[in-house]
């Protein structure tokens, strides 16, 4: 039986790509979620904007990486299979942010503590760059032409989770050890978990069989030798579509996920706590929106369900942001539950989108350059752009007005999106 026929080994898939979406953006999160601290620990300063300003532009750092990581792990992905390169990405995850939750503090040893977390975030990035696209590629490959959405979309949905579960350590680790403790040593035990996790990912990434696409491939001797060059060359156009729509999922996802809980706290003055609950109740609306939405792509088409949903998050950024300012947990909640709902709804047919976009010789390098460069810009800047507009202009909608604005310009782009629904992976 073929492997991509065989319930078994799609379920198989299913729990390999999933487990490795959740611990590498576990790692990436959990970052986001200590910044304030990681400020005050590795950026010793009178001012505190300031500090936090220096701990998103090391966040931001990890995205530099990106498109190099797009371009290596795209090129051996397209050239040696997709298994072993994401075995290679969860272990260098796994072991930068194990190595953070261990780094000395500036207090310790000085300057080379920040140089140190640079170094670090910067071998996350790296690991990042190969993981969404290889895991999307290899469940994509494997899925049944019908499902293929539903499967993609199940899968990228596990990355709305490790702000939920980020969250509940940090409120677990706070609450048994006290704010003091946890701010002095005890903001560790989060990146020290993802080591045993990473090795769990590996684990079942070792048991599952090659993608049956690229094995096809391989077999009618139809793998590129120079994807990279091959995509640049012939798929440029596709390589902007597929920019563009990163851009939107990437700066509304980290908003959420990297921004969202130090606006509340920092911006609008609410409890650490209120605004990891709030944050984690909208992470899994995104979770149960993406799966959904790719379910529903699957029936209909992946442009109408991405052009409904940027009118949605144009529609509602503002409003959303206008909520959030009121300082309540309720109100909080509510918010961000509006921004997940606009962002699942798109984020769950572009998993499969950007795949559908490219054939299989070049469909690793093709997406993962042009999705790591548009996380580079749009991802990597969210929380850094976000904290600086609302101190350069002292307003607290201005992060919405640059949301909606991205909103509308990616729509454009999408009306002329050709539907994908309906291409083989294979031919």
């Amino acid at each position: 039986m073929n492997p991509s026929n065989n319930p078994r080994s799609q379920k198989k898939v299913l729990y390999s790509a999933s487990l490795g979406q959740f611990v590498e953006w576990y790692d990436f999160v959990i970052y986001a979620y200590s910044a304030t601290i990681i400020a005050k620990l590795f950026f010793p300063t009178t001012d505190p904007a300031t500090a936090l300003l220096s701990a998103f532009a090391v966040y931001g750092v990890g995205f530099v990486m990106r498109p190099l990581g797009g371009f290596i792990f795209g090129s051996l992905g397209d050239r040696f299979g997709r298994k072993a390169v994401l075995s290679a990405i969860i272990l260098m995850m796994g072991g930068a942010t194990v190595g953070i939750g261990l780094l000395p503090t500036y207090a310790q040893i000085g300057i080379a503590a920040p140089i140190l977390l640079v170094v670090l975030r910067l071998i996350q990035g790296l690991s990042a760059s190969g993981e969404t696209i290889g895991s999307n590629s290899f469940v994509a490959e494997h899925a049944p032409p019908g499902r293929r959405g539903l499967h993609v979309a199940f899968t990228y949905a596990f990355a709305n989770l490790p702000p939920v579960a980020a969250a509940l350590i940090i409120l677990a680790v706070t609450s048994l050890l006290g704010s003091e403790v946890y701010e002095n040593w005890g903001w560790r035990i989060p990146f020290l978990i993802s080591g045993p996790l990473a090795l769990v990912g590996l684990y079942i990434r070792n048991r599952v069989d090659e993608s049956p696409a690229f094995e096809v491939a391989r077999a009618k001797q139809e793998i590129s030798t120079t994807p990279v060059s091959d995509a640049i060359r012939d798929q440029k156009k596709a390589m902007g579509f597929s920019f563009a729509l990163a851009a939107f999922s990437s700066l509304t996802f980290y908003t959420l996920a990297g921004y969202f809980v130090s606006y509340l706290t920092v911006t609008v003055g609410m409890s650490r706590s209120d605004s990891l609950i709030s944050n984690g109740i909208a992470m899994t609306v995104a979770f149960l929106t993406m799966i959904a939405s790719g379910f529903v792509s699957d029936k209909v088409g992946r442009k109408p369900v991405m052009v409904v949903s940027l009118l949605f998050n144009a529609i509602v950024c503002v409003p959303a942001y206008m909520l959030a300012g009121e300082g309540t947990l309720f109100h909080a909640a509510l918010a961000q539950s509006l921004l997940a709902i606009g962002m699942g709804s798109f984020a769950g047919p572009l998993g499969i989108t950007l795949l559908e976009l490219f054939p299989t010789r070049t469909r690793f390098s093709a997406s993962a350059i042009s999705y790591n460069l548009a996380y580079t810009i749009f991802g990597g800047t969210a929380p850094f752009v976000g904290t600086y507009l609302v101190l350069a202009t002292q307003s607290r909608l201005a992060p919405a007005a640059y949301l909606a604005v991205v909103s509308i310009v990616v729509l454009c782009v999408t009306l002329f999106l050709p539907e994908t629904s309906r291409r083989s992976l294979t031919d």
